[in-house]
């Protein structure tokens, strides 16, 4: 994989980081929780040959900077247009991976006008289970916790131990090269800080308190294509039927042998799937007026919004 210069602007007073390639129409991508666009590296090359790729740190994560500050969905939405206009980019297809994905959902709901078409790839918001790993963040103790655990030492013989676990072919284990990256970057205090408050706004003991259900129905304006991985450990492949119900115009992709990280277990098919589905819809175009109708007739009657709504969301 080759690697790309990483950019920096300053927003708000704060770094953010990002990488840009290629020319073409944009495609933003967004990278789940703890991870940063050289999540993303394995694809890059391949859409860069048809697309302006950017891909970006969000704050709190990789090269970008971790303030204390709003670590909500909404708020990293409103960073990615910001970012988006700092580099002078009208409309993007959204593309977001696990807490990327619900920040793309987010994105596209705040601004329709700069959303040509949106991918969810493992994505957050669609139901409230999600690993105990990722719940544990919230407990009281966490951040202690894995300062003990990141110290030097620990840190290395975890990490290894996670590589290792990662190289036997097990698929329980396959997404475990991810977890000892992100286990590394949590021996940074600032960035366990940022982890713990985005973690915070999104999920608490019983799962995910963010959902997509009640406001599903707007996807009905915008071309939706969702990308799971058969073995997701992370978060249930079950999530994509519950899209499909949710959002039936929407392109359901399910790839067998993968796990949380399906563009990175099966590069090649990924990149098919995503440039044939933007090959194949016309970008959305934002029509005020159609958005007010929508608003005002809400969700079809039987949308199943009771099943994908977190308890006490």
């Amino acid at each position: 994989m080759r690697q790309h210069p990483v950019q920096h602007v300053r927003i708000h007073g704060h770094r953010r980081a990002y990488v840009k390639a290629g020319s073409g129409p944009v495609l933003l991508l967004l990278h789940g929780l703890g991870c940063t666009h050289r999540t993303w590296l394995p694809v890059l090359d391949a859409l860069a040959r048809r697309y302006t790729v950017i891909a970006p740190d969000l704050l709190g994560h990789g090269e970008s900077d971790k303030p204390r500050a709003d670590y909500s969905i909404g708020a990293f939405a409103n960073g990615m247009r910001d970012l988006l206009t700092v580099l002078d980019v009208d409309k993007v297809t959204v593309v977001g991976h696990s807490l990327g994905g619900g920040v793309a959902m987010q994105f596209a709901y705040q601004f329709p006008e700069r959303t040509e078409r949106l991918v969810l790839v493992g994505s957050g918001g669609l139901g409230p289970e999600v690993s105990a790993a990722i719940r544990a963040i919230t407990a009281t103790g966490f951040y202690q916790v894995m300062g003990a655990l990141t110290l030097p030492g620990v840190r290395q013989v975890g990490t290894a131990g996670l590589k290792a676990l990662s190289r036997t072919g097990l698929k329980e284990f396959r997404d475990f090269d991810e977890v000892a990256a992100i286990y590394e970057s949590f021996r940074d205090p600032a960035a366990r800080a940022a982890i713990r408050h985005v973690v915070r706004a999104v999920i608490d003991w019983q799962g995910q308190v963010v959902t997509m259900a009640d406001r599903a129905y707007l996807t009905e304006a915008m071309p939706m294509l969702v990308v799971w991985g058969e073995d997701d450990r992370v978060i249930p492949v079950s999530h994509a039927a519950r899209a499909a119900e949710l959002a039936p115009k929407a392109r359901i992709e399910v790839i067998p042998s993968a796990g949380h990280f399906p563009h990175k277990d099966h590069p090649e098919r990924f990149v098919r799937i995503l440039d044939d589905f933007h090959r194949s819809t016309a970008p959305a175009s934002y029509s005020r007026a159609r958005w007010r109708r929508l608003l005002r007739q809400g969700p079809a009657a039987g949308t199943p919004l009771e099943s994908v709504a977190a308890p006490g969301a």
